[in-house]
């Protein structure tokens, strides 16, 4: 008895932390729409200042209270209108520019919310007259690390529950175990973390969406302007259906016998695809092409992973229940037809999940290519193999279910009566029966398929927070940078040549950060972050796996900047850029870091 459970104890603590490191590491939600263009172009010199600036995107956008943000070369913000759509075009977003304003460089940041509820963001440049050295150093509009921390967790925490949620139910309502006291608390527990998760989901929603710390989750008008956005009325929506369903459960408990079991499988079946709608109405199934498909196929697939991954556990814990106490056989009366049960139900779940697998994969990806050139599509592969294992996994659970619901041969007993003939021949001696298999090994296997389903829904979690492939493309044929991005590489890189006052760092601008002609810009920062003029700046690049280089970019002093206006950067991969600061006739030092330059 000491170790008939301890194994399945360190699984458990194994897979535990396998989510907890995956949580911990994951990063910040990719956006799910990309900017395909911009009016004027990142980086582009105009001759008069523009009227007003817009962006289109490959999907509808949400926009916020502080969408864009303009600061003019000094780091002052200037003063606009507010942000608002193109008329009739819900992916262009545009804001209106003072009538006047000065020669130089001006830093637009940008943050939008994506059709399918993740915010978007990044900056650009543009130049009134003649590019001039700035201070902005690219305004921070990006996540805050410890609110995106929270609200994945949320995330993650919530398909955990919903899936032992919808799995328990339904294998108690198909599987029919005689005994299924032991899954009332696990059942109520995922009810309560589901609700948790997403009270914590509805109240982080606006400062996800705005970049802020978690502490401005606590206002009343952050929650009311949550709640009137698509997103926040979708949770609102799934905390009542929550309610809804623990109202009927305690009535269905309450009065059993009056109320017919076809009526109650009824509602529990329209409350459960109410509920996976709360989540294909909010991710990528929202936006793009067939959207109606794509939001049916998002809950079929939501809810046969539940039937299959939280049926899992039921049936994990349904075996433990039979587990014997003291030496001896199990009591497996009742576990091959709870277990046959299961098997057929998990058949229909795995023939859903491939189903709608396939089409949302082709939705996402859009080629084969985006299968090893997106993460998307290298997301996906990881999943597909998870998959394959998990299936196997189950092919093998599935056999010894066969084999333990094979009745038991009955040996012959008596005597045979003999003709008048005389004696028969002897029989043939029978081929010894295959030993029945015991279900300690259908607990393991299931275990493992747990093990494996964790991982499944993990990675399946990731997909829905990175940019799809399909987007990644539009984005590249169209000549812009995936939104969050910025189209022109940007490079801070810290200094110090070891005298007093001799440190600071150097920004340096490769634009557009891609293969051909670029132009590059290095502005320096003193130790008081101020701009500062030093002697000379040279910058080189070196492709060290092709054997290229260094390539000196030539760079000028430009008067408080320095700049070269065309630099070829002729393949594409990881760079290694070094800069050369001198700040005295004697004092200077080389500081380095990898560039990455795409096709």
């Amino acid at each position: 008895m000491h170790d008939r459970h301890g194994w399945a104890r360190r699984l458990t603590v194994l897979c535990a932390g396998l989510l907890l490191a995956l949580l911990g590491t994951a990063a910040p939600a990719s956006a799910h729409a990309a900017l395909r263009g911009t009016d004027p172009a990142d980086g582009t010199v105009l001759r008069s200042a523009p009227r007003q600036v817009t962006l289109t995107f490959t999907e509808s956008v949400g926009l916020l209270t502080d969408s864009f943000r303009v600061y003019d070369p000094r780091n002052h913000r200037v003063r606009t209108g507010a942000a608002d759509h193109a008329p009739g075009r819900s992916d262009t977003a545009r804001v209106t520019l003072p009538a006047r304003l000065g020669t130089g460089t001006y830093t637009l940041a940008w943050r939008v919310v994506s059709a399918d509820s993740h915010p978007v963001s990044g900056a650009l440049t543009f130049s009134v007259g003649r590019r001039t050295a700035t201070a902005a150093l690219a305004p921070e509009r990006a996540e805050d690390p410890a609110t995106t921390t929270l609200y994945n967790i949320a995330r993650y925490v919530a398909y955990l529950a919903v899936a032992l949620l919808l799995g328990t139910a339904a294998f108690v309502a198909y599987c029919r175990p005689e005994v299924r006291d032991h899954l009332r608390r696990p059942a109520l527990a995922a009810g309560w973390t589901l609700a948790a998760a997403t009270t914590a989901l509805l109240l982080l929603r606006t400062p996800y969406e705005e970049g802020t710390g978690p502490a401005s989750a606590l206002g009343l008008a952050a929650v009311a302007r949550t709640a009137a956005t698509r997103p926040g009325e979708l949770l609102l929506a799934r905390l009542l259906l929550l309610a809804v369903a623990g109202a009927c459960a305690l009535s269905a408990r309450r009065w059993r016998d009056a109320v017919p079991r076809r009526a109650v499988l009824t509602a529990a079946a329209v409350l459960a695809v109410a509920l996976c709608l709360t989540w294909a109405a909010a991710e990528h199934a929202s936006a793009g092409l067939q959207v109606p498909v794509a939001i049916a196929s998002a809950t079929f697939h939501l809810l046969a992973m539940a039937a299959w991954l939280g049926g899992l556990t039921a049936l994990l814990l349904t075996l433990r229940r039979t587990a014997p106490q003291e030496p001896g056989p199990a009591p497996v009366a009742a576990t091959p037809y709870v277990a046959s049960r299961f098997s057929r139900l998990a058949f229909a779940s795995v023939t859903v999940l491939v189903a709608t697998g396939v089409y949302q994969s082709w939705r996402g990806l859009g080629s084969w290519q985006a299968f090893t050139g997106t993460p998307y599509g290298r997301l996906l592969l990881a999943k597909l193999a998870a998959v394959t294992l998990l299936l196997a996994v189950a092919s093998r659970s599935r056999r010894w279910t066969a084999r333990l619901a094979e009745p038991a041969p009955v040996p012959h007993a008596g005597r045979v009566p003999q003709p008048a003939g005389g004696p028969p021949p002897p029989p043939e001696p029978e081929p010894p029966a295959a030993p029945r298999p015991s279900p300690d090994r259908l607990r393991r296997s299931v275990l493992a398929e747990v093990a494996v389903g964790v991982v499944v829904l993990v990675l399946t979690t990731l997909l829905t927070s990175t940019l799809p492939g399909r987007a990644a493309a539009e984005a590249a044929s169209s000549g812009t940078a995936v939104a969050g991005i910025p189209a022109a590489s940007v490079t801070t890189i810290p200094f110090d040549v070891g005298t007093p006052g001799g440190h600071g760092k150097v920004q340096v601008t490769l634009d557009p950060g891609r293969v051909g002609a670029n132009s590059v810009q290095a502005v320096v920062y003193g130790p008081d972050g101020g701009l500062s003029a030093v002697p000379e700046v040279r910058i080189t690049l070196t492709l060290a796996d092709r054997r290229i280089g260094p390539l000196d970019t030539r760079v000028t002093d430009r008067g408080g900047y320095w700049a070269a206006d065309s630099f070829d950067v002729p393949l594409p991969g990881t760079w290694t850029m070094k800069v050369t600061v001198r700040v005295s006739e004697v004092d200077q030092v080389t500081v380095s870091r990898t560039v990455r330059v795409v096709r």
